[in-house]
């Protein structure tokens, strides 16, 4: 389970990055800040592309941490009806609030690396076209 939310993860991000971020950089950058540098306007994209997938996928991996730590210090089994289950459990006992419960410490990690990540990707994709057309 845990591989199947950490990939679900990445290709969110991947999808974001590339059909709804991908001219995030150029339009912003014409319209918006059109003085700041791409390195900023991608550091900003790409954290909230790192908002995006980490909204969408945080219950399955709030269901995945709370099934394998289940039964753990002692605590008795609460989730014993698979995935849907979980979900259903959670729901019912905490509201949907409860599958977000902890998402703001997934921001303090996320936000940051996805930025860097998609700014790096950006302004590698610059200067190996620059190097490219020099050429």
């Amino acid at each position: 389970m845990h591989y199947t939310t950490e990939v679900l993860d990445m290709h969110f991000i991947q999808f974001a990055e590339k059909k709804v971020f991908g001219d995030c950089i150029k339009d912003l950058e014409r319209h918006f800040w059109p003085n700041d540098s791409t390195v900023v306007v991608s550091l900003a994209c790409g954290s909230l592309s790192g908002i995006a997938s980490s909204t969408a996928t945080f219950p399955l991996d709030l269901v995945r941490r709370r099934m394998q730590l289940e039964g753990a210090g002692g605590r008795a089994r609460v989730y014993n009806t698979g995935l849907l289950g979980t979900l259903r459990h959670i729901t019912r006992t905490e509201g949907l609030r409860g599958l977000y419960r902890g998402i703001m410490p997934e921001y303090y990690k996320v936000v940051p690396s996805v930025g860097i990540v998609f700014m790096t990707y950006e302004t590698l994709k610059m200067l190996f076209a620059r190097i490219q057309s020099s050429d």
